[in-house]
């Protein structure tokens, strides 16, 4: 007779062709897969509900990841279309709704319809931003008063909107299991503290990303006692639409192999594992932090 006190494993099913199985600590279940290299790794979002502004490059990485970890995502994004194309690809597990992040009642109504899908938020990832440059960032005495504006308020206002709505909910509901009423993760820069001025000079952008770190950490120190985790993180350069210019100069390119040795054009995926895992129950100490995923960015 097998001994129930003792650790095994109890095949469960599969996502595809990928196994789950519970491993059984006594009386304590914990959620296992295999990825696709055949390891096994251990859930960090069973059960959780994740709410994610943006619906491409690091934001879709992070749904996906998140969704395979068994959270369920609901995205927020200003394009329905792709908004649309995401919560198709997380299946059961995604719904969304399309809402300008700059506009308090439709940041409002996208939290209350998450919260109706699916009863609470365990998670936010403020992603959606802008570079600004199209808008006219750059160095500050070239930069227009309209470019200025239309930055911020789409990488900080929108931020500080979503951050407001989200509290407002995770305040009021009760803790997980962990003892912890949800965790907000921020969408930071590593331009906010290791500036580059030949080909990465846009100050409207490096100063909204600054504000976010600030904003970050207060919320942090306030809201600890409520057991609610608020952190940033911060990239350097990632394949997503957003860094399509940088990606097709030659000259930025040579630049990259040099300040980012470990690729000068990291993938969606490399930040969206850090992310998981600071939303998730393996970070539940974790708050007040600035995590950076920058391929030697901020040493080189």
């Amino acid at each position: 007779m097998s001994d129930p006190t003792r650790p095994g494993r109890i095949s469960v099913g599969r996502i595809g062709a990928r196994p789950i199985f519970v491993w059984q600590f006594g009386p304590i279940a914990v959620e296992a897969r295999r990825d696709q290299l055949g390891a096994v790794t251990v859930s960090n979002l069973q059960h959780k509900i994740c709410l994610i502004t943006g619906s491409t490059g690091i934001a879709e990485a992070t749904a996906l990841k998140a969704a395979e970890q068994g959270a369920r995502v609901f995205v927020v994004s200003r394009t329905e279309e792709n908004c649309r194309g995401l919560a198709a690809k997380l299946g059961g597990q995604g719904a969304y709704r399309a809402a300008d992040l700059t506009r308090g009642d439709q940041v409002e109504a996208a939290v209350a319809a998450c919260v109706e899908q699916w009863g609470r938020i365990d998670g936010l990832f403020n992603v959606a931003g802008i570079s600004g440059r199209r808008f006219g960032d750059g160095p500050l005495h070239e930069r227009t008063e309209e470019g200025w504006d239309m930055t911020m308020d789409a990488n900080l206002k929108s931020m500080f909107l979503m951050n407001r709505a989200v509290l407002n909910q995770m305040v009021g509901q009760g803790e997980n299991i962990k003892g912890i009423r949800g965790a907000i993760l921020n969408m930071a820069s590593v331009l906010a503290f290791s500036p580059e001025r030949n080909f990465f000079a846009s100050h409207a952008y490096a100063a909204s990303k600054g504000a976010i770190v600030s904003m970050s950490k207060a919320a942090a120190a306030y809201y600890a006692p409520l057991k609610i985790r608020v952190n940033a993180i911060a990239p350097a350069l990632v394949e997503t639409p957003m860094s399509k210019r940088a990606g097709e100069n030659a000259d930025i390119m040579a630049f990259m192999r040099e300040k980012q040795p470990l690729g000068e054009m990291m993938a969606a995926e490399d930040v969206a594992g850090m992310a998981v895992f600071l939303l998730g129950d393996g970070a539940r100490a974790i708050t007040g932090d600035v995590v950076t995923v920058d391929a030697g960015w901020c040493v080189s």
